[in-house]
């Protein structure tokens, strides 16, 4: 089946809406004639969007949650059900960066990456899977990894050891929903893109003190990478084309991601330690 034909008339939920590939999945689920829930915490972002979304014949409603405070994420669900039904789809895909070496990271950028990128997908999964898996009706569910939740790239652990969790906590998310005897109409797919548009970049943190000088070169590298990085429009048609195909890795680049994909596998099957790649760099971004 297309992803119109899948997805069109449902409704969707997608955290982080505001920019990079979450605006880029809104304007792809809006065309394919989904009702949209934009959720972001930045209130102006999803308010032109909806605007933008509704004057090319749409229909999108703004939602602004903190997808940290799971109390804010539950409410949001109430108000999806409650106004709109049920649930065709759930992205949550909400997600911040953070430079500078592990040992400068201040705890509260740590903790924020934490919070943003690993709890707020875990709060969407409570809020919203439960009434998705309450009836027969199709659904899906799409986390948020990253091609850094295949790779290691030094200065930027934080992002990256929260994009392994999210993978690792989608690949247990599907075998469970198995378990419980819903995958004949919950399908749990894992979102990793490669380089896509964002300002994840401009607003990740960095560090206060130790080495900033390396903290700021790694953001410069990224932003050299965002220079040629894919449009998020048509990165999200390859993400909805490929769930229609009943792909569980979704992929932007498929030979980008993949050839990290594959030599994350070397890596664990030779056993051995990684090593410094001067001259590769895998790029993390999605939001």
């Amino acid at each position: 089946m297309t992803a119109d034909a899948i997805f069109g008339g449902g409704v969707a939920v997608i955290t982080g809406a505001g920019a990079g590939i979450g605006a880029g999945l809104a304007r792809h689920a809006s065309q394919l004639g989904m009702t949209v829930v934009l959720a972001d915490i930045d209130a102006a972002a999803i308010a032109a969007l909806r605007d933008e979304i509704r004057v090319a014949g749409g229909n999108a409603v703004d939602a602004v949650c903190d997808v940290r405070d799971a109390a804010a994420v539950q409410r949001l669900a109430d108000r999806v059900f409650d106004e709109f039904g049920a649930v065709r789809l759930l992205v949550n895909n909400a997600g911040v960066e953070q430079f500078g070496y592990l040992w400068d990271t201040p705890l509260a950028n740590w903790q924020r990456i934490v919070d943003v990128n690993i709890n707020g997908v875990f709060h969407g999964i409570r809020a919203f899977l439960p009434r998705m898996m309450s009836t027969d009706a199709p659904a899906w569910v799409w986390n948020l990894s990253s091609i850094g939740g295949v790779a290691v790239v030094p200065l930027q652990a934080p992002y990256i050891m929260s994009k392994h969790a999210v993978l690792a906590l989608t690949e247990c998310l599907n075998l469970e929903v198995q378990s419980a005897g819903h995958a004949h109409h919950i399908h749990v797919q894992a979102v990793l893109p490669g380089a896509v548009v964002s300002n994840i970049f401009e607003s990740a943190g960095g560090v206060d003190t130790g080495n900033t000088d390396a903290a700021e070169g790694q953001r410069a590298a990224m932003l050299d990478i965002k220079a040629a990085a894919m449009d998020p429009l048509a990165a999200a048609q390859v993400v909805f084309d490929q769930a229609a195909e009943g792909r569980f890795y979704l992929i932007t680049q498929p030979d980008y991601v993949g050839a990290a994909m594959s030599e994350r596998a070397r890596v664990l099957t030779s056993q051995q330690a990684p090593q410094l790649r001067e001259h590769r760099r895998f790029d993390p971004t999605h939001n």
